[in-house]
């Protein structure tokens, strides 16, 4: 499985962005996509994931209210629209797939990052 994000890039504080992930290289409809991401110095976090049908959705509780999660099934897409961006949402963003979530997401497989820099 492949995973494309992108998306990223240099905001302002309080600006919105979106970012997607693509999947391909698979024959089916995982159950689980999300997003971690990980700032400088810091490990690598949860940020959302959502259920194949999108019936449930997780946050980070840094990031509720904040950002929503999305998917489109039939292009094997995951979004992620970040409204209200802070300095310290500034990390590499990393998509995710499959997997499951009990507490906290244990995805399958990873993407590469894109960055989202948000200066204040």
């Amino acid at each position: 499985v492949q995973l494309q994000a992108s998306g990223g890039g240099l905001v302002q504080a309080g600006s919105s962005l979106t970012l997607s992930c693509t999947a391909s290289g698979r024959s089916f409809t995982s159950n689980f996509m999300g997003w971690f991401r990980q700032a400088p110095g810091k490990e690598r976090e949860f940020v959302s994931c959502i259920t194949l049908t999108g019936s449930r959705t997780y946050y980070a509780d840094s990031v509720k209210g904040r950002f929503t999660i999305s998917r489109d099934n039939a292009k094997d897409m995951v979004f992620l629209q970040m409204n209200s961006l802070k300095p310290e949402d500034t990390a590499v963003y990393y998509c995710a797939d499959d997997g499951y979530y009990s507490g906290n997401y244990y995805p399958d497989h990873w993407g590469k990052g894109t960055q989202v820099t948000v200066s204040s």
